[in-house]
């Protein structure tokens, strides 16, 4: 909007009056003879020059910006490690549930057989010397959180009166810190 900072001049009075006129209004109550629009002082061209309090807080400073980006920087330093760490720890806790249901259909072939089987393909088909075998224990085999297959031994290196159950984690090497068996405590 184009505001006129002009004083008013005589053109202002003759619409003021020809619109009087036009009206059939008499013409008395405008012996002031002020214009139906007040005029503009100005404090007015002033005001639309200079923004007002709400004009001028209606955007974000740079100084607020940065604040607010290094608070997320912060609080993202915070969380996300702890995030990282979540998914390894999920992981870790899904290959201890596996193992533990491929314990569980080990011991069950261990009772209806009387001994451990040579691999764990025995307890998908029935080997040629399981008389009481009565499977299969598992609907298929599961492989770990990192596509690798579970390795199985019998006698184990670990429990040489049992087997070892394990899988190789996340490295994929066997006989690493970071397998994870059923003799682990981790």
């Amino acid at each position: 909007m184009k505001l006129n900072c002009s004083k008013p001049n005589q053109t202002n009075r003759s619409v003021t009056e020809g619109v009087a006129q036009i009206g059939n209004l008499p013409y008395r109550g405008l012996e002031t003879r002020q214009p139906f629009v007040a005029p503009i002082t100005s404090a007015d061209c002033q005001s639309a020059i200079q923004p007002t309090a709400s004009r001028r807080y209606g955007a974000f400073t740079l100084v607020e910006i940065l604040l607010v980006m290094t608070i997320i920087g912060i609080l993202a330093a915070i969380v996300i490690p702890k995030m990282v760490g979540r998914s390894e720890q999920a992981r870790q806790t899904a290959v201890r549930a596996d193992l533990s249901s491929i314990k569980t259909a080990l011991d069950a072939f261990e009772v209806d057989n009387g001994y451990y089987p040579k691999s764990l393909q025995d307890l998908l088909q029935q080997p040629r010397d399981a008389k009481n075998w009565h499977g299969p224990y598992l609907d298929k085999m599961p492989q770990d959180p990192w596509t690798n297959p579970y390795l199985y031994s019998y006698p184990g290196k670990h429990n040489q009166n049992s087997y070892d159950l394990y899988s190789v984690g996340p490295d994929g090497k066997e006989g690493t810190d970071d397998d994870i068996g059923n003799w682990t405590t981790k």
